[in-house]
Parts: structure tokens; sequence; C-alpha cells
């Protein structure tokens, strides 16, 4: 799933800065009024689709972003004491999948090799130690068998989809096999494999989610996840890649967008910096938790079709929570996992100051997702600091800890405007017809884009990727064609079935 989060490091700005001037994008007032297209966001979505107009040869457009850099949801943080700050990632921090020998490759592997990023390979699953509330405890059994219950669930879940049965929640999965978890140890495993994302995920969609992503038999790239420790940032490849072809007037920053108004003659957009900004089309690269919400307005409301399929979704949080110490006291693998009897207490653990990653950098993290991620939003930063340390001491319970040198207060992401969340994730029960829905187009003017909308990568970087260049496709066609546009057809390969037609009944 997305490993994904927030907050800007010292420095970073001058990075995008310079990036950007390369490429002679900066704001030098208002960008030109009447254009063909408005791209609504300026995260990988959006650049990916600005990209393939410029391709396509459709120049008249114009990206909004909110924010002062390009990057959407990738987030770097110069994170640490002074003299010992590395570039960590609030955000996504992998590219999950890459190429297996000449087989297909995941496009955010093709990017990041073309603009030179650091990575290294992360070996999240193999490379693990076990705690619990008891301290150090071997229990890599029942992780091994957690690994194959998961498994087990992606070769059901094709079974379950060709006996044309309900799709259900992937815990409730475990328990239809049996593997439901009765000790705190078999709890945190199947968290690992479960709640990396989140719990209520659809059965169905979870197994192509993954078989897509890391199973090269299955159509996806491999198994290998390659994290990030580039120190311009992991949004360095967005902001490069826009920098080869963006011009000044086709950039907007720091403009929130406040609302959306369209007919069959066009739409106006307004931010709220004050700008009126008109176009034929508006694609649209908002999480599905920003258009859960109310903070942008469209004008009309949009369809209940499209309402009930952006809220079919849930917006998932994912967060990160960076300490560093003076010394490091921890385990010599990459990840520890730890079993607390309260689940979803900082389970994930993840050491940077490893071979390979931020050696000598004294900075380990730990992960929180779901409900616990939201309390934890809550938390004052003595409180989560009482929390963190009380469970790194109850894993190490004969070692004098100290408290941490830097402590990063990761950011309420359910709370920012910007995302209100982290990630999407399909729960249980998949409705083809949400999917096709969420994707399509309202009035041939208003289009969508994002990793929500693809199903086989929805919560990975490389469906932002895809659907930005897919969608934008079609809108360059449809501008090409003087306005006649193809409906978006739904991905029947999938479901192995015949394309979802129609639409839901209007809950008016």
């Amino acid at each position: 799933m997305c490993l994904s989060r927030i907050s800007r490091g010292i420095g970073f700005l001058s990075l995008v800065a310079g990036a950007l001037a390369q490429a002679n994008i900066t704001n030098v007032g208002p960008p030109p009024n009447n254009t063909k297209v408005l791209i609504l966001g300026g995260g990988m979505a959006g650049i990916i689709a600005a990209r393939t107009l410029h391709e396509q040869g459709v120049d008249d457009f114009v990206v909004v972003e909110a924010k002062t850099e390009l990057g959407g949801r990738m987030i770097p943080k110069a994170f640490g004491l002074t003299g010992r700050q590395f570039v960590v990632e609030l955000g996504p921090s992998w590219i999950q999948g890459t190429q297996e020998g000449n087989g297909t490759a995941n496009p955010i592997w093709l990017l990041a090799q073309k603009h030179n990023l650091s990575t290294v390979y992360n070996d999240i699953y193999g490379s693990v130690s076990f705690f619990d509330y008891n301290g150090p405890n071997n229990y890599s059994d029942t992780y091994n068998a957690a690994l194959d219950s998961f498994e087990q669930a992606t070769v059901l879940a094709g079974q379950r989809l060709r006996n044309n049965q309900v799709d259900m929640d992937l815990r409730s999965a475990y328990s239809l096999m049996g593997a439901s978890p009765q000790t705190p140890q078999e709890d945190a495993c199947e968290y690992y494999q479960v709640d990396f994302s989140p719990s209520q995920t659809s059965w169905l969609a979870s197994a192509w989610n993954n078989n897509f992503t890391y199973v090269p038999e299955s159509g996806g790239y491999s198994d290998a996840n390659q994290m990030s420790i580039d120190q311009r940032g992991f949004a360095y490849i967005v902001q490069a890649e826009a920098a080869e072809f963006l011009k000044s007037n086709q950039l907007l920053l720091n403009q929130s967008v406040s609302s959306i108004h369209y007919n069959q003659t066009g739409v106006t957009v307004q931010t709220a910096g004050g700008y009126n900004l008109t176009a034929e089309h508006v694609l649209v690269t908002f999480s599905v938790g920003v258009l859960q919400n109310t903070d942008v307005v469209f004008d009309p409301p949009l369809p209940d079709w499209k309402r009930e399929a952006v809220n079919s979704m849930e917006m998932a949080t994912y967060t990160k929570i960076f300490l560093q110490f003076n010394e490091t006291f921890w385990f010599p693998t990459e990840m520890g996992l730890y079993a607390d009897q309260q689940r979803g207490k900082y389970p994930i653990w993840q050491s940077l100051d490893h071979a390979g990653f931020f050696p000598g950098s004294g900075i380990i993290f730990a992960t929180v997702t779901g409900d616990y991620a939201l309390y934890v939003e809550q938390l004052t930063a003595q409180e989560l600091q009482t929390e963190v340390m009380g469970v790194l001491r109850a894993m190490y319970p004969n070692t004098t800890i100290p408290d941490p040198a830097a402590l990063h207060v990761p950011p309420a992401w359910s709370m920012d405007e910007l995302y209100r969340g982290a990630y999407s994730n399909y729960g249980a029960s998949f409705v083809p017809g949400h999917a096709d829905n969420l994707r399509a187009t309202v009035d041939d003017r208003v289009w969508f884009a994002g990793e929500a909308t693809s199903v086989k990568y929805f919560g990975f970087l490389q469906g932002a990727y895809i659907e930005g260049q897919d969608v934008a496709a079609y809108i360059a066609r449809c501008v090409q064609q003087g306005g006649a546009c193809e409906e978006i057809p739904y991905d029947s390969s999938i479901v192995n079935a015949q394309p979802y037609s129609g639409v839901l009944p209007s809950y008016a």
C-alpha cells in the first residue's frame, strides 16, 4: 500500500526553486485566462497529465497548485539536530514494484532512474526483528504464517471472483480462512500484512492491488520496494519532470481552489487568492478525502452517482513518527515489529541508522495507521513522546534509553484541507460501478484523476501517474475534436468480465 505523509524541510524550497528556475518556471503574475484545460493539483497525477497534454500538442493549459512547490503528498522534511540533519519523507517513501528483468516497468521507477533519484532496496518483509510488551520475542513462525495467510487470501480472492461471490473486507477473509488472530503476537503479524493498508480493505481489490504491483506473473512489476533516500526529496522527480516542459504562464502556485462552477459551455474555477480562471475543461486531481468534504464547492453539486462513488472510498491515515538519538541501541535489522496488548499501538518500526540508508544518523521511526493514527493526531508533542518512548522502553526492558534528541511531531493528515488523509482505499464490498463512476467525467467538462481512480494501483504513486496520463489523453482528444468527448472506459481486465455500464441510482 501507499507507505505515505507532511511538513517542509529547511532549504527544500530553495532546491525546488532551483529546479524550476532551470525551466524558467516562476509565477510572474496571473496565468492567461480562457484556457482549454485547467489542471487542479500539482502532484504526480497533475504533472503527468500536463506532460501528456503537452505531448499531444495541447499546450493551452494551466496547473493550479495550493502549495508553493510541486509534489502533492510527496513531502520531504529536513529532520534532526543541527549538523546531523537528513531529509526524510513524511509522505510516500517507496517505489512499490520496480521491474523484473525486461518485463513491464513501474513508471515511477523509470521516472526515478531518469532523474537519478537515490534509492535503496528496503527488505520490508525479510529483515525484521520481533518484540512484544515484555521485550524481544522471536515469533517469526507466527509472522511467516501471516505471510502465508495473505498469499492464500489473494488466491482465494481470484476464486471468489470466478465463482461470482460477493466481496468482503480483508480481515473477514482471514476469519473465513481460520486465520483470525488470538494473541497480541498474531494480531501484530496480521496488522503487518493487513493494516499497512486499512483493515477494511476490499478483499478483491486488495488482491488486484498486490498482484498488479508485485507479481509479474499476474501483470505486476516486481516484488521489490525501493525507498528514496535522495536528499533533494522524493518529490524531486515530479519537479524535475515539470521543469522540462512547463512554462511560467502555465503554473499558478500558492492558490487553493475554493469553488468549481461548470455548465455545458465551460468551467470557472475560483481560488482563495481571488483568481477567477475560466476554461473549456477542468481536471480535478484532489484526493477523495477533499472531495468527501466541503473544502471545494461544486456548482452545481456533483451528481448523486458521482458523490456515491466518491464516498464509497476510504481516505486512510498513515503516520510516521521520527526520532533521533545520540546513540543507536535498537535492532540491527531494517524493520522491527512490536506486539502490544492494544492493537495498532506503534507496531511498525524502521531503522534509518542502517547500512544503505542513513548510517550514523541515529534516526528511527514508527508507523501508525487507521484509528490509532487519528488518535495520535490529537496528542501534544509531550504526550506523543511519552507514549512512543514507553513502547521503546517496553521493547528493551533491560536497556536505559534516554529521551530522543529530536522528535518530529507528525502532521494531522485527516484535518489538513489539502489532503484530508494520506491515501485512498477501496473498502468492502467493492462495487465495479463505483470505480467506473469515480473515474467518469461529468458533463464532458469536469474530469477526475489520481491514485484513487485506479482500481489496480489505488494508494500507489503509479496509480496517480497512470491515471493522470490516461485521462489527459482523453481530454486531449476531446479538445482536438472540438468538444466531441469519448467516454472513459472501465478497465474490464480487472474483473475479467463485461465492462460496467450505466450509473447507480440517484438518491435525489
